[in-house]
């Protein structure tokens, strides 16, 4: 008899509907799973076998056939254990056809015949809600607080396969009520903790109201990492379609925390430099999400980047262009969301004291070329603010003077964005000034400031994509001082956050 269940797979960050099809046929007692699956799916026949039978299901020898549709795209993952089992059990007259017929199937089954959670349920649970689909998702228990962030979703959690079968012999598939997991506590790193250093302070409240990247350049010691760790807190908060973008890259790397799925705060990821290529933007034969798509509106920390190796670095060309990655197999093409803020650090020499006039540099010119020659022109020319840290002397350490804590600069970075978000309205793929055309930057530039710019692309030498960086960070600059128009004033700090290496 032949049997057909729903359920789905994702791709990437973006789940695709999948119908599980068995066929049990008279013949020598055998299983093939077809439909482009993968070592993991394929192995799902020893896993429904022994689910089944310590259920206490007996299965008749047949030749049995599973077809995963579509077929011409790669299967991957364990979700497809239970709709396996449920199509087979309908093959077989366990269950009724009619049964299933509303229902979509995703779950992992354990030997002893338990559900166990899966990856990417949450992008699942809004497909269906997306196509207006009145179904009702059948999912682990594990995974229904994830799920809950999908509105008006019906679910159903059974504990295991065998409670499964009873619910639908009965007819009845309880719902699972939705779970609402505890908030997470803020970050407590706070920009009152950084004694001086406030041109780096002005530095990253300008990243974060405009989303631009940034280098930090200094000394051992300077405080590059202390400033960057403390980004996020002054980052404005998520919205709901952010949180659920932030949420699904992380239910499908499997880095859910299943009380409190949601993200609430923007990422703030930090590889170490011997991260690989693919560690960092994303691959391997099945691929995965990387560094730069787990921080996906948020912070993608990058510190000794020197120490990086360079044909990783070059890699993030591409993300920070387009904010997205595509990462080519011979199967297919995964597509990944990376729209994130780089923030790195590093020593303006190999001893790290290069034009540091306390202690003297051992380096020679040869050292000192040869070290920043690991960082390309290209990829320098996409970080919009480039800063020069010195040394914060002891003694100003020791008067612990107060600082600006991060709650008074939030509450700038918030209000510039709020000014942004209604300039861009019109544009969906635009939320800040970093993901802005040039163009439309530079008719806010009043006569004067425009004449700065064009005396300071010659005598600086700017190539096309570092003179519309440098216009949007005058553009951001504008937006903090609650202007519309963009003077000289904020072109001449903008321009000051350029970086000349010789």
């Amino acid at each position: 008899m032949l049997a057909a269940v729903r359920s789905a797979a994702v791709l990437g960050v973006e789940a695709f509907d999948v119908t599980v099809e068995v066929d049990c046929a008279r013949g020598l007692p055998q299983w093939t799973i077809v439909g482009m699956a993968a070592t993991s799916v394929k192995e799902s026949r020893e896993r429904v076998s022994a689910a089944l039978a310590n259920a206490g299901i007996t299965l008749p020898p047949r030749r049995t056939t599973v077809n995963l549709a579509p077929s011409d795209v790669l299967k991957t993952g364990t979700a497809f254990d239970l709709p396996i089992a449920v199509a087979l059990l309908v093959a077989i007259g366990v269950i009724a056809e009619d049964r299933v017929r509303n229902a979509v199937f995703l779950g992992e089954l354990g030997l002893d015949g338990s559900v166990r959670a899966v990856r990417g349920v949450l992008s699942v649970a809004r497909r269906l809600i997306q196509n207006g689909r009145d179904v009702t998702l059948v999912l682990p228990a594990a995974n229904v607080a994830e799920a809950s962030l999908v509105r008006e979703l019906e679910m159903c959690a059974p504990s295991s396969i065998a409670e499964l079968v009873t619910w639908l012999r009965s007819g009845t598939l309880p719902r699972a009520s939705r779970v609402v997991g505890p908030l997470t506590d803020p970050a407590s790193a706070d920009f009152g903790d950084v004694v001086g250093q406030e041109s780096a302070k002005r530095a990253l409240e300008i990243a974060a109201a405009g989303g631009h990247n940034a280098l930090l350049i200094g000394p051992p010691g300077a405080g590059k990492t202390m400033l960057a760790r403390r980004l996020p807190s002054i980052l404005p908060a998520l919205s709901e379609d952010e949180a659920l973008e932030v949420t699904a890259i992380h239910s499908v790397a499997g880095l859910l925390r299943g009380a409190a799925p949601l993200a609430i705060e923007r990422p703030f990821r930090a590889p170490h430099h011997s991260v690989s290529t693919a560690g960092l933007v994303g691959g391997g034969s099945s691929p995965r999400p990387g560094e730069v798509s787990l921080a996906h509106h948020g912070v993608l920390f990058l510190d000794e980047l020197l120490e990086f190796p360079r044909h990783t670095l070059e890699a993030l060309r591409q993300p920070l262009e387009d904010g997205r990655v595509m990462i080519a197999r011979a199967s297919s093409v995964v597509s990944y969301p990376a729209r994130f803020t780089l923030v790195a650090a590093m020593n303006p020499c190999p001893c790290g004291f290069a034009g540091d006039l306390t202690r003297a540099c051992a380096c020679s010119e040869n050292d000192v070329q040869r070290y920043r020659s690991r960082l390309s022109g290209p990829l320098l020319d996409r970080i919009d603010l480039q800063l020069t840290l010195s040394a914060v002397p002891l003694r100003q350490l020791a008067t612990g003077a107060a600082a600006e804590t991060s709650g008074a600069v939030r509450t700038r970075v918030e209000a510039a964005r709020e000014r942004q978000r209604d300039r861009y309205a019109p544009h969906a793929t635009v939320r800040c000034n970093a993901q802005a055309s040039g163009r439309s930057a530079l008719r806010a530039l009043d006569p004067d400031g425009r004449k700065l710019l064009d005396t300071a692309a010659e005598s600086l030498a700017l190539s096309a994509r570092a003179y519309h960086r440098v216009v949007r960070v005058a553009r951001t600059i504008a937006d903090i001082a609650g202007e519309e128009r963009v003077v000289a004033e904020h072109l001449a700090e903008a321009l000051r956050y350029r970086w000349r290496a010789a």
